[in-house]
């Protein structure tokens, strides 16, 4: 079997088609997280902590050659991990979901079998000697 062919027959499967649409969606859910995180939740955090926009939290650390500040601008990876963690637990909530409606119904509890015979004369044996 050839590359090309091997390779058509991955494409046509639809896993590489899957996984397209897997990643579209996924960047896409990313942006509306990141929107939500920077213009939902972060303004009203801000106010929170006394009127701080997150993205302007910064620390000069120095200047350049053409004499303009060179910031480490935490602020922005604090808005990132919040994205990050967000994302996460919005995955791992619809993974949960997922799994939950792909989960096939529990089998009924099989009956346990009949004792074997030793097992019967010892349980016999058993209440004998527990009537004494």
């Amino acid at each position: 079997m050839s590359l090309a062919s091997e390779f058509k027959e991955f494409a046509v499967k639809g896993n590489m088609i899957d996984m397209a649409v897997g990643i579209v969606i996924g960047a896409a859910f990313g942006k509306v997280v990141s929107s939500l995180v920077a213009d939902i939740l972060m303004p009203p955090l801000g106010l929170l902590i006394g009127e701080i926009s997150f993205a302007k939290l910064a620390v000069r650390i120095g200047t350049n050659v053409a004499g303009k500040p060179v910031m480490l601008t935490y602020g922005m990876f604090i808005q990132a991990i919040i994205d990050f963690i967000l994302i996460a637990l919005a995955i791992f909530f619809l993974v949960k979901v997922i799994n939950r409606v792909k989960r096939p119904a529990p089998a009924p509890a099989a009956a346990p079998p009949p004792p074997t015979k030793s097992e019967a004369l010892l349980g016999e044996i058993r209440d004998l000697l527990a009537k004494r």
